[in-house]
């Protein structure tokens, strides 16, 4: 059995990967605006014919995972990261909560999308791939020779659930805050529970005995 060939990727590519570009941003344009676009309404926003619409994307399912936004980094800590393992966190943590912030529309999809059990697999959502936890081991990597590699990345699960989309819906939906103070109520968050690390594992630490 022959495997389907997407429709963008047979003849005339160019021309339709403008047009599948298009669609995708006037996906975003939507989430911009407080809505959750179908299929025809995306084609409207993007002046694209419905049909031509529904032939890059079936469904409204998988129009929004395409409109999740593209964050292509490798770190979070810029060209000069700082050498101080609680400073890489702190930037680290106040990088990710400004593209979660600069990103929110994409992001609460995102995470509407994971959560509604009705839309069947969730494997391929970005939002589930895990790359923040990566950014925020790679900030932790001086400590890799004081911590065993389980305690850091248990350490940068909980700081991961302190920031990100699913902490800025609540910050600021439940708690009330502006996204300045949620921000830095994200940073405050990770900070504290970085120094709770490291105070844990100098208290582990074996007491070398006098002479």
């Amino acid at each position: 059995m022959s495997m389907s060939v997407p429709y963008e990727c047979t003849g005339r590519k160019q021309q339709k990967a403008r047009t599948r570009r298009a669609l995708v941003e006037a996906t975003r344009r939507l989430l911009t605006e407080g809505i959750t676009p179908t299929v025809e309404q995306a084609a409207d926003a993007g002046a694209i014919s419905r049909t031509t619409a529904y032939r890059y994307f079936p469904n409204q399912r998988s129009l929004l995972l395409a409109a999740h936004p593209e964050i292509d980094l490798h770190t979070l800590l810029g060209d000069n990261p700082p050498t101080d393992p609680e400073a890489r966190i702190d930037l680290a943590v106040k990088t990710l909560a400004e593209l979660t912030v600069e990103n929110e529309p994409e992001l609460r999809t995102m995470l509407r999308l994971s959560l509604d059990p009705e839309l069947g697999s969730h494997e391929h959502l970005v939002l589930r791939q895990g790359r923040a936890v990566g950014w925020i081991l790679e900030a932790m990597a001086p400590l890799s020779e004081r911590i065993p590699q389980a305690e850091l990345r248990r350490l940068a699960l909980a700081i991961r659930a302190a920031c990100g989309i699913e902490a800025l819906v609540w910050l600021t939906d439940i708690g009330g805050l502006s996204r300045e103070e949620a921000t830095r109520l994200m940073q405050w968050s990770a900070r504290a529970l970085f120094r709770a690390a490291i105070s844990d594992a100098s208290a582990a630490e074996p007491c070398i005995a006098d002479s």
